[in-house]
This record gives structure tokens, sequence and C-alpha cells, in this order.
């Protein structure tokens, strides 16, 4: 299709990947009167749901991708490890936002880290592992205790170990090992935030506030808004991650994970990792933002002005982990809560099934 942007409704929007974010995507979508067409191989997909068109098809299928780059008019992504090949096929055809320089920073740790700091933003010390016997070697220089991570395909946990003392090393290689590793300084920080930053095709950029973001066995679990940090501490994430963005020249909504290590006047911050897409502790922007995480992305890639992200209310947001999901009902009694079913056919330990919403409400309206 010819591209014109801004696009105008009734335009086609491709999507790779047929997660929930992608399926949140294209409900964004379609508010703004675009329909999608969902890419993924996997054809249970819970997107392919809430579209009118779909390919199931391997993301190494050339022909199939050439397909679908010729019947929408831009393409976006739901998630970070969509295959760099995958995404220049693409990108040869038609329009990709983010472009596929965001994935290539994102997909490999220390590719990203070496892009955070040429960008001068401050990171936790780091040293390549990219056999065993460089482990030692990098124990001395980073110190202990630290964390081994796989430099690809790492999320929610996956692909770490944390390293206490010597006698964990040889374990952690042995379970992990056999791909490129990073050894990493660990950080005793007060908090983990993250920031939520929307970029457009004319360089302009939005920040939401900051979440504060609690983990359970290496998954999200909620975030609070507003976070209890500092307003300095604040204005600081806001202005990393939109350098960030203005760096990458990255067009659409992006994730920013933060160590917040001090606080106060002088709040020292690290950037734990970027994620270029729409982004889990975002999710509270659904229910109290003037405009979502998932609008201003499909604004972004179709070119339109970005929206404002004014916070209208306090609010937690709780992922529903595996058979937490089966309580969705009583838990939308709840004055406040505004729940959303992600539409998976099977809950699983670990599986993110969906997440509430829990607005503070004024005194007068509960």
């Amino acid at each position: 299709m010819t591209e014109s942007f801004p696009l105008k409704p009734g335009a086609t929007i491709g999507i790779l990947g047929g997660g929930q974010l992608g399926r949140m995507l294209s409900l964004a979508a379609s508010r703004l009167g675009m329909r999608t067409h969902i890419f993924c191989p996997d054809a249970a997909s819970p997107a392919f749901d809430v579209t009118p068109w779909k390919t199931v098809a391997d993301y190494g299928d050339v022909a199939a991708l050439r397909a679908f780059a010729g019947a929408v008019d831009v393409v976006t992504y739901e998630f970070e490890n969509v295959p760099l090949a995958t995404a220049r096929v693409i990108a040869e055809h038609v329009t990709l936002y983010p472009g596929p320089r965001a994935l290539e920073v994102s997909q490999d740790r220390l590719a990203e880290k070496g892009f955070l700091s040429h960008a001068g933003v401050a990171i936790a010390p780091y040293h390549p592992v990219r056999a065993a016997d460089d482990l030692p070697a990098a124990v001395d220089a980073i110190g202990l205790p630290a964390v081994l991570k796989t430099t690809r395909l790492g999320y929610d946990g996956k692909g770490q170990r944390i390293l206490r003392s010597p006698g964990d090393a040889e374990a952690a290689v042995a379970e992990i090992g056999g791909v490129d590793l990073v050894l990493e300084g660990f950080v005793p920080f007060e908090k983990e935030i993250s920031v939520i930053v929307a970029r457009g095709r004319d360089g302009a950029a939005v920040t939401y506030d900051p979440a504060e973001n609690v983990h359970a066995n290496h998954i999200l679990k909620t975030s609070t808004l507003p976070a209890a940090i500092s307003p300095a501490a604040a204005a600081m994430a806001r202005d990393i991650a939109t350098r960030i963005a203005q760096a990458l020249d990255y067009v659409g909504t992006m994730g920013v994970e933060f160590f917040l290590v001090a606080d106060g006047e002088a709040p020292e911050l690290l950037v734990n990792e970027i994620a270029p897409r729409v982004h889990n502790s975002g999710h509270w922007t659904e229910a109290v933002c003037v405009t979502d995480q998932f609008e201003n992305h499909i604004r972004a890639i179709c070119g339109w002005p970005l929206g404002q992200t004014t916070r209208l209310a306090d609010v937690v947001m709780e992922n529903l982990i595996g058979n937490e999901i089966a309580d969705i009902a009583g838990l939308a009694a709840a004055p406040g809560v505004r729940p959303h079913v992600y539409g998976k056919a099977e809950a699983r330990a670990g599986r993110k099934m969906g997440h509430v919403n829990r607005v503070v409400l004024p005194e007068a309206t509960k």
C-alpha cells in the first residue's frame, strides 16, 4: 500500500506478534478508526480475536512477510524479540516503527549497555562473559554479589542467576551457559521505577508519571502511581527516558526501567533496561490517563499528534498471574476496579493472564 502520513482512519496497521500487547494495540487502533493485520506464528494468539486480518506464518517466512507488508500501511511490533532479519525484510517494503535499530539495541544486553553508555546514561557496572573461562576475570572486575545474565532472550527472570560467592559461578554457568553472557554488578537499590515515553515522527516526545514497581518471582506484580519518590527523581527519570528515545530516533511508545539507588535533592538513577514497545508497567495508563500508552503508540506510528499524558487519579495496576485470573469476577466487583482479561486459552504458572487497575476514587463516588 502507498504510505501517506498522517494515516487516515481506515488505514491498516500491521502488528508483528499476537500476544496481549498486540491485542491491546489492536483495540487502541480500532478506537482511532484504524484496522489491524496481525502476523504471528501461533494460531492460538489472543490478539487474533480482535483483528479483522491475520497471518499465521513463521517470522522467517520471507514470502509471507512480503505479502503482509504489501497489505498494510505501516508495521509495528509488540515484543522486542522479533528477529532482526524479519524487521529488515519488513522495512524494505513498508515503514516500520520503531525501526530495526531499536530491536538491534534491545535484543542484546551488551549492545544495549554500549548504546546507553554512549548516550551518557548511567547503568550498573558490567563485564562480558563470552566463555566460562572469562567468568573469573569478570568476577574480579565486578565483584560479588553480581548477576549473571544471558545477553539475549531474557525476561521475567529467565536466563539469569545471582552469584553471591565464588562457588556459585560454576553452577550458574552450567545452568545458563553455552551462549554469550554478561556479569552485572548487584545494585543495592531503594526502589524499582519505570517511565513510559512516547515519541512521534516529528521528534516530539511525551512522558508518563514514573511508576513504582514491585516484582514477585521476577515477574512484575504491581505498578503504583504516584511513585513514592522525590520530584527531582521523577524529573530525572522522565528526562533520561526522553533522551534515550531521542538517541534512538525512536517512533512509538517505549518502557524504560530504572533502579533508584538514592533519592533526595541529588537522586541517583541507573537504567536497568529498555523495552522498545508498549510496556507492562504502563497498563495503568488505560484507566487514569487522558491518552493511554497504547493510543499514543498508534498515534505516533500513524503520524498523528501525541495525546496528553495527564494522570487523572491515583492507581495501582496488578498483574494476574496463572490461576489468579479465575477470580476475575470477584476482583471486578470492588469499587474503582477496571479489569482487563487477555483472552489466553490456558492459565499456567508464571503466565500473565490479565490485570486489574485499582483506581483511587474520590470519597463521594466510592
